[in-house]
């Protein structure tokens, strides 16, 4: 498990952190947490982790993003609240281009393969 393992990088050094965390991810199973859509874009899965308040207590929920959900969490990563034509573009993107680099590479299981965690 990888908490924030990209904090103090951005840009190019980040999607290069993501490409290695997911060659570690084909040797067993990695979890890493990130603010990064450059990071969060190379996983196989994305969990998303968010505050869920009651009236006495506030809990903590994560939930397997879909494909479509997924792209707009990675535009929010990197637009912000406002998702706009860009981020969106930017997003699938992103994640077509994580997807060629996956299905160039053997294909592992489920197990084996990493998810990223982005958290508000």
């Amino acid at each position: 498990m990888f908490d924030e393992v990209d904090v103090g990088i951005g840009g190019p050094t980040a999607e290069i952190v993501g490409q290695l965390l997911r060659r570690l991810g084909e040797r067993g199973q990695v979890l890493t947490v990130t603010h990064l859509p450059q990071v969060a874009a190379q996983g196989h899965q994305h969990l998303f982790v968010h505050k869920v308040r009651g009236e006495d207590a506030t809990h903590t929920a994560v939930s397997k993003l879909s494909k479509t959900d997924r792209v707009e969490e990675v535009a929010r990563m990197l637009g912000g609240i406002d998702l706009t034509k860009e981020s969106l573009a930017h997003a699938k993107k992103n994640g077509r281009y994580s997807e060629n680099l996956r299905t160039a590479e053997s294909t592992k299981a489920t197990l084996g393969s990493p998810s990223f965690v982005s958290r508000t």
